[in-house]
């Protein structure tokens, strides 16, 4: 699971990320809002977590601006504002969770499981005449179940999660593979694989950086 914190407090931001971490939630925490303008796949994460007093912007407006953008990864709303008012101003913007400070860690913890696990039941992305159930892992092509390697379905599934960007091929690797002494090879090979089902030029290849999937 990946979590995105956009927290400027430094105290607090360090101590979740390590808490969530802890917990096998990879947490990519934002300090300064700023950053989010380098982030052009927010799909990539399964929940963000939005504090609303932030230094440069107001939560709501980055809350609105992602919605606009047609992003669904589902937010959970992290404030001192405990009025009534901020909260309706939020969940007519799209949140999906209110959590206010000063608050319990493991009930944070259980808000983002619970809407990941709500984001992902039947999750299915289709890419021209295949078919893919990222939760129940089954792959279908035109209408027929096709069975694909426990490997394919890591770099398939991540490929998704970062669809629409270049995701470098070191990236792969550490997320697929982790500390197993392979190289770029094996990421060409599984490649392949995937083109052989995948719609013609479905995975684009960028060479000396990384694949794509549009």
């Amino acid at each position: 699971m990946r979590v995105l914190l956009v927290e400027d407090d430094p105290i607090l931001g360090e101590s979740l990320q390590e808490y969530l971490e802890e917990q096998g939630i990879q947490t990519h925490w934002i300090k300064d809002e700023r950053q989010l303008e380098e982030i052009f796949n927010f799909e990539q994460y399964d929940v963000i977590v939005l504090d609303l007093i932030l230094k440069y912007r107001k939560g709501e407006d980055i809350l609105k601006e992602l919605r606009l953008k047609g992003v669904k990864t589902p937010v959970i709303i992290l404030t001192a504002k405990s009025d009534i008012r901020d909260k309706e101003v939020c969940f007519n913007l799209g949140a999906d969770d209110y959590l206010t400070k000063p608050f319990n860690t493991k009930e944070l913890l259980l808000r983002i499981q619970a809407l990941a696990k709500r984001r992902h039941i039947d999750e299915t992305v289709k890419i021209g005449d295949v078919e893919i159930n990222l939760t129940g892992k089954v792959l279908k092509k035109k209408g027929k179940e096709v069975k694909i390697s426990k490997t394919a379905w890591e770099l398939l599934s991540f490929l998704i999660k970062n669809r629409g960007s270049v995701v470098e091929t070191e990236r792969i690797l550490n997320h697929v593979w982790g500390d197993k002494p392979v190289g770029d090879e094996i990421v060409r090979t599984y490649i392949k694989e995937l083109r052989k089902i995948l719609p013609k030029d479905a995975i684009k290849t960028y060479k000396g950086r990384g694949y794509k999937l549009e």
